[in-house]
């Protein structure tokens, strides 16, 4: 069990920590300490530090054989949670309870003695954990068969590339058995054969009843390995439950966009003829999605007022991906309203993406509405209204199938494939 009481930490900024002044640095300091003083009751001195509390009084409790997601955007404290977990740095106040030992892989090459090679560094590592040199020597062949650098076993790490590097350090952290593995971000590093190892071994690992923490970046990979999730914004947690759940409201907060816009009267864009009141991603069962199971069907649904009656019209929308390509149009054709004019009321327009059409990310969408009989005209145009997120869970019944790497494509269809074989050679 690990169990964090009322944690924070500072750092100071714009100077040098108390404790690696030199000997001559602390005479100088203590030498202009009453001009200092002095200058500052004068309110002529100016502070060249301030205090940035990168946690602010973090309380968990992690149970034994859980693994925990820990999401969030960069800043937000999860990289400083995990070196106090580490034992790294020291909180500024609060306490953390560790039941075990623990293994850590922090970043590319944490823990590696650049000079000593990986077998070097394998029982050094080891020796970190406690254990005896005969329990690592036990482990030695599984550790370097899992990370494949065989070859370079025996060669400095700083020859090593930052693909090796961190096999051998992830090999290292998850087979030397520790009680509370830390992981962050490690499959950012390495090719998709590599990170499908890594996510079986955490698995197995988390059969095995040891407690694991995983801070990733790849909302799918959190959502497949973790059941619990916590959410970190400004060194405090602000959001602790379920996996889904709660990436579903990280991903909801990542644009200032959200996936319902809504207009009060006064303020709906329009003209005189149509006016926008409402746009959002929708599932099949009529709730707002900030993220959407790339599997299911994806509403993006339209509410407008039609002002003025006489007028063909034409709800349309467009969606960009988070880099700007343009994905797709889509225009209302269906026959109802195509060429007749509508009364004047309120409308609801929805237009229903397939499942499996889509690639995982971001999309954006604009909303419209036009005229395209008897002419060409546009009412009301609202762009960036509605973003939300694309999610492969990578459960294998997609397009990825076991495939976990890179996919490129604006878009990700699950194509039907037919295979004919002649086998030759066999009775």
């Amino acid at each position: 069990m690990v169990t964090i009481e009322n944690v924070s930490k500072r750092y100071r900024i714009g100077g040098l920590h108390p404790g690696y002044f030199t000997f001559r640095e602390m005479l100088e300091g203590i030498a202009r300490a009453p001009f200092r003083r002095w200058r500052g009751a004068n309110g002529n001195g100016a502070h060249t530090r301030r205090n940035l509390w990168a946690l602010k009084d973090v309380t968990l409790e992690v149970k034994q054989g859980e693994l925990l997601g820990i999401i969030g955007h960069n800043g937000a404290g999860k990289s400083t949670l995990l070196k106090i977990l580490s034992r790294i740095t020291k909180p500024t106040t609060g306490r953390v309870k560790l039941y075990g030992r623990v293994g850590s892989l922090l970043e590319v090459g944490t823990g590696f003695h650049p000079e000593l090679t990986g077998r070097e560094n394998i029982f050094l590592n080891g020796a970190i954990l406690g254990m005896r040199r005969a329990e690592i020597a036990r482990k030695f062949d599984e550790i370097v068969a899992f990370s494949e650098v065989e070859q370079f076993i025996d060669t400095p790490v700083k020859w090593y590339s930052s693909g090796m590097y961190v096999r051998l350090a992830f090999s290292v952290a998850a087979h030397l058995e520790p009680e509370i593995l830390i992981m962050d971000e490690v499959l950012a590093v390495g090719d998709a054969a590599f990170q499908q190892k890594c996510l079986d071994k955490m698995h197995e690992i988390r059969q095995q009843g040891r407690t694991i923490f995983f801070v990733s970046h790849n909302m799918p990979a959190v959502t497949r390995l973790c059941r619990r999730v916590i959410l970190m914004q400004q060194g405090q947690i602000t959001a602790d439950g379920p996996a889904q759940e709660i990436v579903n409201t990280y991903l909801s907060s990542s644009w200032n966009i959200s996936a319902e816009r809504v207009w009060p009267e006064a303020e709906a864009p329009g003209n005189a003829v149509v006016r926008l009141r409402r746009v959002r991603a929708c599932n099949e069962a009529g709730e707002t999605i900030a993220a959407a199971d790339i599997r299911r069907p994806i509403g993006l649904e339209i509410t407008y007022d039609v002002l003025q009656a006489g007028h063909t019209l034409t709800p349309v929308v467009e969606v960009y991906n988070e880099w700007g390509a343009h994905i797709f149009s889509a225009h209302d054709t269906g026959a109802e309203w195509r060429r007749t004019p509508r009364p004047v009321g309120t409308y609801k327009s929805t237009a229903w993406l397939p499942g499996n059409y889509c690639a995982e990310g971001s999309l954006l969408v604009h909303a419209s509405v036009m005229s395209h009989y008897p002419a060409t005209a546009l009412h009301v145009e609202a762009r960036k209204v509605v973003a939300f997120q694309v999610v492969d869970s990578q459960a294998g019944d997609t397009a990825r199938g076991d495939y976990v790497g890179p996919m490129p494509g604006l878009v990700r269809p699950l194509l039907k494939w037919e295979t004919h074989s002649e086998v030759h050679g066999q009775q």
